[in-house]
């Protein structure tokens, strides 16, 4: 990234201690895992874990699978950390640096940290996933890292990380939601709690970027759309359990199906940030950056006409497959 850029976070760094450091939680004000699960040193642990299992049995499979996308996609953390890590002028420099941009990557570690530390203990004690398969999967999807298109540019990043966040909230609710439905009312605040920490995390990458729009609208713009164009890959595309060599693509066509995350989620996401960003009313641009404007403010409606021309051909992928997380049983896809 050009020097002239890489100052403007130097000069960012005040404002972000100001108004994005102030959306992290203390630690002794945070939940924590252990508050939703049983307590393993009570008396009643294992009759609690014995309801657990049997409001568990309740849940379909295709739910787990999502439920353990989910999980995974979070367990695949030290990736994500690594890739903040690579973007110039807001790294880590020293690993313990106390630059409020390196302060907000350790501290929004840790908050995500908790995400899939209880998910993975209640899917272990649910009784109903291969704890192993799964155990597999995501050895393979940290070892396998990842390349959203990003290129150490901060400006790519935050984008990236805005339009992520957003989505996992959306996948959680769903989540959350869905386990309502089907009388799992523990489950259900699990999975709600964790989407309360993306949606706040996703306010603070869009406060980040929107204050790139503000100091330079017409760089930002041009990266949103260049992230666009490139499509904004799913941080666990890459999942692999030893097995199903296209395991990212059949859990996507199941959580699809489920509805806990959909291409209409995707065209909504960008809908809304473009609205957020007030893409649409940015005045003084380049050339560039008026074709970037435009582009964007143009690309939601395409991608629902495209959706809805795939909706409508004959799917690509078999109508159900075997899901080593949940002991090779078949889960349909369509």
């Amino acid at each position: 990234m050009p020097p002239q850029k890489v100052e403007i976070f130097k000069s960012l760094e005040g404002w972000a201690e100001e108004n994005i450091l102030v959306l992290l939680k203390p630690v002794e004000r945070s939940w924590q895992p252990q508050d939703f699960l049983p307590d393993p040193a009570g008396e009643g642990f294992f009759e609690e874990v014995r309801e657990l299992r049997e409001r568990a049995m309740e849940i379909p499979d295709d739910y787990f699978v999502c439920l353990v996308g989910d999980m995974i996609t979070e367990e695949a953390l030290p990736t994500y950390q690594t890739m903040l890590n690579t973007l110039d002028g807001v790294r880590d420099e020293t690993g313990a640096s106390g630059a409020a941009w390196a302060v907000w990557t350790r501290a929004w570690t840790a908050e995500e940290n908790r995400h899939g530390d209880l998910l993975n203990k209640y899917l272990y004690l649910s009784g109903r996933v291969d704890m192993r398969q799964i155990e597999k999967t995501i050895q393979y999807l940290i070892s396998s890292g990842m390349d959203p298109g990003t290129e150490n540019n901060p400006y790519l990043g935050f984008i990236y990380t805005s339009f992520q966040e957003r989505a996992t909230f959306i996948s959680h609710g769903n989540t959350a939601r869905l386990a309502k439905e089907r009388g799992e009312a523990k489950l259900a605040q699990v999975c709600g709690t964790i989407a309360a920490d993306e949606k706040r995390h996703e306010t603070a990458y869009a406060k980040i970027v929107e204050k790139l729009f503000d100091v330079d609208p017409d760089g930002t713009v041009q990266a949103f759309a260049d992230m666009m164009r490139k499509k904004i890959s799913m941080p666990a595309h890459l999942m692999f359990d030893g097995r199903d060599g296209d395991l990212f693509a059949h859990f996507s066509a199941v959580a699809q199906r489920v509805g806990v995350y959909t291409a209409r989620d995707y065209a909504a996401i960008l809908e809304f940030l473009v609205e957020r960003w007030r893409v649409g009313s940015l005045t003084g641009l380049s050339g560039e950056g008026r074709a970037a404007q435009e582009y964007l403010c143009g690309l939601a409606p395409r991608i629902r006409k495209l959706d809805e021309r795939a909706q409508g051909r004959v799917r690509q992928h078999p109508p159900a497959v075997h899901f080593s997380w949940v002991f090779d049983r078949e889960v349909p896809l369509l």
